[in-house]
């Protein structure tokens, strides 16, 4: 499953991330922001024209937009209350 895909408030954690579907300097600044195999990740809403771009992720207590061609680059696992 990739981050594009998860649903609205579920919890997750990237499991995989395909760097090379990203500008460098763009993988730079989202591993700067902590977005990186292992972070918990919670897919906070999506954008409304569309409905799907851009996409707010919750990591920690940051609230960052990626775009939708960013969260299809990222695999998640999705948490359950005991695996969050």
């Amino acid at each position: 499953m990739t981050l594009d895909t998860l649903p609205i408030g579920q919890r997750a954690r990237l499991i995989a991330v395909d760097w090379t579907m990203l500008a460098a300097d763009e993988a730079q600044r989202l591993q700067a922001l902590g977005i990186d195999v292992g972070a918990r990740v919670t897919v906070a809403h999506r954008g409304v024209l569309g409905g799907r771009d851009p996409i707010a992720l919750s990591i920690g207590r940051m609230t960052v937009a990626l775009r939708r061609a960013h969260a299809q680059a990222m695999a998640v696992e999705p948490l359950t209350r005991a695996g969050a």
